[in-house]
């Protein structure tokens, strides 16, 4: 038998109903592994900030707030990283032609932030080729 010296994180799954109020069940586990891990108050905002965006997202533009779809959570945490997937059963979208939000004529509207900002709270962020899956990873 094989031993292994290295670390292995947790793992935690959320499966949530395409409903809004179904965020709070996010928020609970972020908090969960928040005070689990003693993890910084700077790192807790962005992962909250980040993973609302993500998840509201899902929600309402992957999923249509069909209620028969769901949108997973999937964490895996260790003393060092979170590594976070998400994914809807929607459609995807094109994450790479997204408009500027910082662009003059896009500074006054009121949605296509969410992407930019994740990008820059999170450590990293990939979407799947679909465009209905994200790995958000945050530094502990």
């Amino acid at each position: 038998m094989q031993t292994d010296s290295v670390q292995t994180g947790q793992l935690y799954t959320l499966q949530l109903p395409s409903q809004l109020d179904s965020i709070t069940l996010l928020e609970n586990l972020i908090e969960e592994i928040a005070d689990k891990y003693h993890i910084s108050e700077d790192v807790f905002a962005n992962m909250m900030t980040c993973l609302n965006e993500v998840v509201i997202n899902a929600i309402v533009h992957g999923n249509k707030q069909d209620t028969a779809k769901k949108v997973i959570i999937n964490v895996d945490v260790d003393p060092k990283r979170a590594i976070w997937t998400i994914t809807d059963e929607g459609e995807g979208f094109d994450y790479n032609h997204l408009p500027d939000p910082t662009a003059e004529e896009n500074l006054e509207k009121l949605t296509g932030r969410g992407v930019y900002i994740i990008k820059h709270l999170a450590d990293q962020c990939v979407f799947n080729d679909k465009g209905n899956e994200v790995e958000l990873q945050f530094k502990l």
